[in-house]
């Protein structure tokens, strides 16, 4: 009987020394690292950031700065969307599918504008989002 509950007990101190880990784990294709219905340029446009001097810029930021390592600049492509200026609150823009194919990543953007009458500020907005791809394939937007 002594002899079970040695056995039992071992068991026990041995399973709490065990730790999992994260051997395997394939991060997402795509993170969102910022999206706001203000703050972004007064013209619309789309811009693939490849380099890292181009990178540098999101890393000054300082909300970004926090959300971007120095791995992520070698072995990450970033995208910059803007709406551009928009004449009242309600708008919005993002990613609405990333795909990879075999030789580039197919990022289909999603722009949302107000529904006819409906209850929006009252103000000038420029919508935005930045978005990093966990690859350095060439990307299309879509």
């Amino acid at each position: 009987m002594k002899n079970i509950k040695y056995i039992v007990l071992s068991l026990v101190l041995a399973s709490c020394g065990a730790s999992s880990t994260k051997k395997g784990v394939i991060p997402p294709l795509f993170e969102v690292l910022t999206q706001q219905s203000d703050g972004g340029a007064n013209i619309q446009f789309y811009e693939i950031l490849t380099e890292p001097n181009e990178i540098k810029m999101l890393q000054n930021d300082e909300f970004l700065k926090k959300k971007i390592s120095t791995l992520d600049v070698q072995k990450s492509n970033f995208l910059i969307l803007n709406m551009g200026e928009k004449p009242t609150g309600g708008y919005s823009i993002g990613v609405e599918s990333v795909e990879q194919v075999a030789d580039s990543i197919h990022v289909r953007v999603k722009e949302v504008k107000p529904e006819t009458g409906a209850m929006v500020t009252q103000s000038i907005t420029y919508p935005y989002c930045v978005v990093k791809i966990n690859s350095k394939k060439g990307i299309r937007i879509k």
